[in-house]
């Protein structure tokens, strides 16, 4: 598949950025937008999938001597569910430190009662923002982060929330696994996750408002990839009104050289991002969006239309993932930059809710990244502009089939809209404004 990367670097090409300029880009920029310290010495596996992912978890959670921090969006009492508590109940039986973070919204449908074998053994299970007399009754802002962080040595976030539909989908008929990604990490960056888990579970206990935090002297942004041991991680935490992700993902683009590929579930970005992506696309950097053809909230669809002929026209190229429903929230940039976290291309994610997302600069597990995004473009179909409508092609079937960036003046490709076998549950997007 590398053949498919457009913009690769000849063998003994200089490199894009001086080394120098490279390393202060990533490890300094966090630091300065984000206020994320940057640690080295990392190790990081990617994980896709829920199959995966939940085997990590459990094992983890299994080979826990100290402690064990779960928070999650999303806890269902289904079998997944069942295993997963399970596991928690038998690590705080056997002395291990157990705390259980989940948020009220998105716990919805579990009863109270889910959580009373966990309660017994010692352990201890927070609620974030139940309703109540205060600002928007409660129901805003909310915890959309998915995290795990065991003996504060290995962490695990991404988008992956406690649920059967990341195992066999959610639908009655022809349902399949949701597509979605997560990463581990162990080393120092975990001790950054299981301090970011401490801030959240006081917030769920009434013991941390949301106020200016005073800014300390940063810890490392000296690093530089070239003499520090990999992965760099920056652990970037989304707080309401902080627009911390957004600034990251901005920088993201002025640094992205060759490629900038994007996985957003519920793709709906500010103007000034749309317009960070168009700039990118129009000065050369081949900008990829992968987002679901089927949703879990229909509705979602009509609000995604308006950005749709904007980015294409602009040469930005957008996929439909053909499968039940594409959850994940990853970029990659330059096969070298990649995040990986809870935070979604909208205004929930990026100014409302509390996120966490993983900034990694790893050449290793970006050309995972790249490879895994690719895999998925050979499942998804390209969104194209027709008579002023938004259609899809083809579904991709192998690298061949995946051409370089588009010119971006070439606003309204020629490719027929063809309804494949596989298409009778689809819907066309809304047409949308010339």
């Amino acid at each position: 598949m590398s053949g498919a990367r457009p913009g690769d670097l000849a063998p003994g090409a200089p490199p894009i950025l001086p080394p120098l300029q490279q390393s202060r880009t990533y490890a300094r920029g966090l630091w300065r937008i984000a206020a994320a310290d940057v640690s080295a010495g990392n190790a990081v596996t990617l994980l896709r999938n829920g199959p995966a992912t939940f085997d990590a978890i459990l094992a983890r959670i299994e080979g826990a001597h100290e402690s064990v921090d779960l928070e999650q969006y999303i806890f269902r009492p289904d079998e997944i569910g069942h295993r997963v508590r399970d596991a928690l109940v038998a690590a705080a039986a056997r002395g291990v430190r157990v705390r259980v973070l989940v948020d009220w919204v998105g716990r919805m449908g579990t009863p109270s009662g889910f959580w009373a074998p966990l309660r017994t053994v010692g352990a201890s299970v927070r609620i974030f923002h139940p309703p109540g007399f205060r600002s928007w009754f409660g129901l805003l802002p909310r915890d959309h982060r998915k995290l795990l962080v065991v003996d504060n040595r290995v962490g695990i976030t991404g988008g992956i929330g406690i649920g059967d539909q990341w195992k066999r989908g959610r639908l009655r008929q022809r349902s399949t696994p949701w597509r979605d990604t997560c990463v581990e990490i162990g080393g120092p960056a975990a001790v950054d996750m299981a301090e970011s888990f401490d801030r959240m579970w006081e917030r769920a206990g009434g013991r941390r408002r949301l106020k200016f935090r005073e800014v300390r002297v940063p810890r490392a942004t000296h690093l530089d990839p070239l003499r520090d041991p990999p992965a760099l991680v920056g652990i970037v935490e989304g707080e309401p009104g902080r627009l911390r992700l957004s600034r990251a993902l901005q920088m993201q683009a002025l640094g992205a050289e060759r490629t900038f590929w994007i996985a957003s579930a519920y793709f709906a970005p500010s103007w000034s991002l749309a317009e960070a992506l168009s700039g990118a696309a129009r000065d050369g950097v081949d900008v990829r969006v992968l987002v679901p053809s089927r949703y879990d909230h229909p509705w979602l669809r009509t609000l995604l239309a308006p950005y749709v002929k904007r980015l294409i026209g602009s040469g930005v190229r957008l996929w439909e993932w053909r499968g039940e429903m594409m959850h994940a929230k990853t970029t990659v940039v330059d096969g070298r930059w990649v995040r990986i976290g809870s935070t979604d291309f909208n205004a929930l994610g990026v100014a409302i809710n509390y996120e966490l997302d993983a900034f990694i600069e790893d050449a290793t597990l970006g050309r995972a990244s790249e490879d895994m995004f690719l895999e998925d473009l050979e499942r998804s179909r390209e969104l194209y502009i027709r008579h002023q409508h938004v259609v899809t092609g083809p579904t991709r079937t192998g690298p061949a089939a995946l051409p370089g960036p588009v010119t971006p003046t070439a606003l309204t490709p020629t490719a027929p809209h063809l309804r494949l076998p596989q298409d009778d549950d689809d819907h066309s997007f809304p047409p949308t404004a010339p």
